[in-house]
């Protein structure tokens, strides 16, 4: 069985397919053909979407009609199948075709009646805005984009740089609007993003040396698109692959970067399913074995000086399994299963000297910031407990703090799962 499409660690994406850099001012996007009041779903998964995971397999099915639904795979983030050395081997193959074959078989073996690959990819672009591939997605009661990288998706489904729907796009905005779910995997979840969609990045050196607009070759630098993706969620930006990719700096500073207060860093393996997508009322619940960090940055405060770039006062939240969110209210609500945790060993929080799980460390560990979070809320020794980078010039301390806010959530009494309201301070030294 070939590997699943887009779930190597690191995997750089790029250098396939030139992009021009976007450093422009945003071009006005078609927004009036969004729909102000969707009744469809999102379903997102922050990638590695494992085969056997039923429960999201099942959900996005369930959500597009049960046994009778027909699932439209768009997988133009994929290379398609000229750039694709392996093209012709199905063991080997990871290109557009391949993949939209892969993902179309895993919903027919979860129970859909049907899936369907619909061929668009870098190659195709003009196919985006063909009457047949509407015809197509017209037939479709859901849509799953998989993973990659969420700039072909830009060039294919936006017109590029003009950012403007195709054929294509409107007919899977009005299908959303009227019932659809729209799914998608690491890139597929990414471009759901309104404005200021990453592109790229790692921690490390986007605490380092900020954000800026863009894509670029150098995949360690923090870069987002100003124009954003499909903009199918409203309420915060989105980022994927996050502890397993050690991704919860870059998505602070980015967000304090550009301006947002919230961000939803997803882990892989694992679901943020999206009702009332688009509008003031986005209601979110997390499905699978990992979780949903919801970083909130409304009374951060951060300063750049001699030293370094510092946050100070962003909140952590941390969800897990079918517990809820009202993205309106910015209240958590842990599951019916869990019940809060009261802390009750001595323990010490094991030191942790690389939080955002560096690619230059080999003996690195990943859900590194997780981790440490989870074990500073199940001790009654500490209140406070400092992380850091791997990296030095500077190293940066993360400094988690239970405020007077915060709880944790758990299921057998002893291990926290969901935490709720975790301070988070980062500071150059």
């Amino acid at each position: 069985m070939r590997a699943q499409p887009g779930t190597a660690r690191r995997t750089v994406l790029a250098g396939s397919i030139a992009l021009a850099l976007l450093t422009t001012a945003p071009a006005a996007h078609a927004f009036s053909q969004r729909p102000q009041t969707p009744r469809g779903s999102l379903v997102l998964v922050g990638g590695g979407l494992k085969d056997d995971n039923t429960q999201v397999y099942g959900e996005i099915i369930k959500r597009a009609g049960g046994p009778s639904a027909r699932i439209g795979v768009i997988t133009a983030a994929s290379v398609p199948e000229s750039q694709d050395p392996h093209a012709g081997d199905p063991d080997l193959c990871s290109n557009s075709a391949c993949n939209g074959a892969y993902y179309a078989d895993l919903f027919k073996r979860h129970g859909a009646a049907d899936a369907q690959w619909i061929p668009l990819d870098i190659d195709h672009v003009a196919d985006a805005d063909s009457d047949a591939v509407v015809a197509q997605i017209n037939s479709m009661s859901g849509f799953f984009f998989g993973g990659g990288d969420q700039y072909r998706y830009i060039t294919t489904l936006l017109h590029g740089d003009r950012h403007t729907d195709s054929k294509a796009l409107a007919a899977i905005r009005a299908k959303l609007a009227h019932g659809a779910v729209v799914a998608g995997s690491s890139a597929g979840a990414q471009i759901a993003s309104g404005a200021d969609m990453v592109s790229g990045g790692e921690s490390y050196e986007g605490l380092r040396d900020g954000s800026a607009p863009g894509y670029y070759e150098d995949p360690t630098r923090l870069a987002y698109i100003p124009e954003g993706g499909f903009g199918f969620l409203r309420s915060g930006l989105i980022d994927t692959h996050t502890g397993t990719s050690g991704r919860e700096g870059r998505a602070l500073r980015l967000a304090a970067d550009t301006g947002h207060d919230r961000v939803y860093a997803l882990e892989e393996n694992t679901a943020l399913v999206v009702d009332h997508p688009g509008t003031s009322r986005e209601h979110l619940t997390v499905l699978g074995p990992n979780g949903v960090a919801v970083l909130d940055l409304r009374h951060a405060r951060t300063r750049t000086a001699a030293a370094g770039w510092t946050l100070r006062n962003a909140r952590y939240t941390y969800l897990t399994d079918r517990d809820q969110y009202d993205a309106r209210t910015w209240a958590p609500q842990p599951a019916a299963d869990k019940r809060p945790l009261t802390a009750t060993n001595a323990d010490p929080v094991p030191a942790c000297t690389d939080v955002f799980y560096s690619v230059a460390n080999p003996n690195g560990t990943p859900y590194a910031f997780r981790t440490t979070a989870r074990a500073l809320a199940a001790t009654r020794a500490q209140n406070t407990a400092t992380a850091s980078t791997f990296e030095t010039g500077p190293r940066f301390d993360v400094t988690f703090r239970k405020s007077g806010g915060f709880s944790a959530w758990t299921t057998d009494g002893v291990n926290a799962q969901t935490l709720i309201d975790l301070r988070i301070t980062i500071d150059p030294r």
